[in-house]
């Protein structure tokens, strides 16, 4: 994003420029320029986030709460014996080729 700012003449160019003037290098002018950018993103996140009335998750009735009728499940399967040992079934025996 700040590097589409400093391809045109932009707001964001002209902070950057502005940054040269007052002594920074082209690296420092830079970060300050995305700082600036993500301060911009954030405070209209947190507006649309307000106008919207989101919760905590960012979606309209999210909240920190868990909303499972109860705590952890219990597997009632483990609790049953195993069914005891396989079977064995003897195999045919192979006819030999003749």
């Amino acid at each position: 994003m700040a590097i589409v700012q400093l391809r045109n003449d932009t707001e964001g160019r002209a902070y950057y420029r502005r940054k040269l003037a007052a002594g920074k290098t082209s690296m420092e002018a830079m970060r300050s320029l995305k700082r600036r950018l993500s301060n911009v993103v954030y405070q209209q996140m947190v507006k649309d986030a307000r106008r919207m009335r989101t919760g905590p998750g960012g979606q309209a009735g999210a909240t920190l709460q868990s909303s499972a009728a109860g705590s952890i499940p219990t597997a009632s399967t483990s609790e049953k014996p195993l069914p005891g040992p396989a079977a064995t079934h003897s195999r045919t025996p192979l006819l030999a080729a003749s």
